[in-house]
């Protein structure tokens, strides 16, 4: 049991860096990585997420989701604008090397990810 704790905290740690990187390098999503971090630090320790909970990284990319209430538009924006930029670069590089279906893959998934955010998860000011 031990082992699995040590191992939650691990991936939690790297979600909080790999999310404060992505607060700050446009190519890096942010909120993904938080949530794992999240997630991981609720089960390996109570301490660690009650911790995690009252940085800011996660109060101002990951609070007010987890509440239900939403996210704000400028969360909305870079998610999506993070995800375009890097299925996009994904997108070119099969198109180069003539794999059709992975563009078609590709596609479909940035399709879904505008649908969910647009019309599933909340906006709010």
């Amino acid at each position: 049991m031990k082992i699995k704790r040590i191992l939650y905290m691990a991936a939690g740690w790297i979600g909080i860096g790999l999310g404060a990187a992505g607060a700050l390098l446009p190519i890096l999503p942010t909120v993904p990585f938080l949530m794992l971090a999240a997630v991981c630090f609720a089960r390996s320790s109570e301490r660690l997420h009650g911790w995690f909970k009252n940085t800011k990284l996660y109060k101002n990319n990951l609070e007010d989701f987890a509440a239900g209430r939403g996210m704000t538009r400028k969360t909305k924006c870079r998610i999506l604008t993070t995800v375009t930029l890097l299925m996009s670069l994904g997108f070119t590089v099969m198109g180069l090397q003539g794999i059709v279906m992975g563009c078609a893959v590709l596609l479909g998934v940035w399709l879904l990810h505008i649908f969910y955010f647009c019309f599933v998860v909340k906006t709010i000011r």
